[in-house]
């Protein structure tokens, strides 16, 4: 079994590289040599050399203090900022699961935990051309459980209930919901904190707000959780 964890989100630009980084960060903190990866990034720019720079990549490297070589984070990178998809098929490059199975398999020989980071939201295609691969694909050929990022805001409660039965429904474990963007003791969002654990039965294990600069949540259980232990 992979030691480490899948983070997905209920859509896209709701936060899902700034949690991650949170994430590696703290457990880096805590001493675990832990390795950040994504299958496919797009919306990259170019370095003096004209090499693509993964932003996500270079983001979370930067926040959390790993010293994980650059090159080993995201196996497709893509300039145009476009879902995955159609970046890869404009751009000549289509992902193939095989080469990112074995980048993160390498990575599994040479750290304890993985922290995964998806494109967009759960129902993301990855490729589609002669073969269609899904953001799920991904999930299910790396092994890992999730968890799934939402903003704290107005309409979290439908897209979290939905991202959630629609995991279920595709057999991706999830082992809870982080909340961006959280705003303690604002009345709405206490209570879709509340609404999204009662409807979907999944703990929310931390409410990260505006420009947090650490995630509120034990190091211990963030390491149960990347080890699938029952919460």
């Amino acid at each position: 079994m992979h030691k480490g964890i899948f983070i997905t989100g209920t859509g896209t630009d709701i936060g899902k590289t700034y949690v991650t980084a949170l994430i590696v960060k703290k457990l880096h903190g805590a001493g675990c040599k832990t390795a950040y990866f994504k299958a496919a990034v797009s919306g990259n720019e170019r370095d003096g050399s004209g090499r693509l720079i993964p932003g996500d990549a270079m983001f979370v490297k930067t926040v959390s203090s790993i010293p994980q070589p650059l090159d080993t984070m995201c196996p497709y990178v893509y300039e145009q900022a476009l879902s995955p998809h159609l970046a890869a098929r404009l751009e000549g490059q289509p992902v193939g699961l095989e080469r990112v199975t074995e980048q993160f398999e390498q990575l599994c020989g040479e750290y304890d935990t993985i922290v995964c980071e998806g494109s967009g939201g759960i129902v993301c295609p990855i490729r589609c051309d002669e073969k269609l691969i899904m953001l799920e694909d991904v999930i299910k050929a790396l092994g890992l459980p999730c968890l799934i990022v939402a903003d704290a805001g107005l309409g979290t409660i439908n897209s979290t209930v939905l991202t959630s039965e629609y995991m279920r429904s595709r057999g991706i474990a999830i082992n809870g919901i982080i909340l961006n963007n959280f705003r303690k003791g604002d009345v709405m969002e206490e209570d879709n904190r509340y609404m999204c654990e009662r409807l979907t039965g999944l703990p929310v294990i931390a409410c990260v707000g505006r420009d947090d600069k650490e995630i509120g949540i034990d190091t211990e259980r963030l390491l149960g959780i990347c080890k699938g232990e029952a919460l």
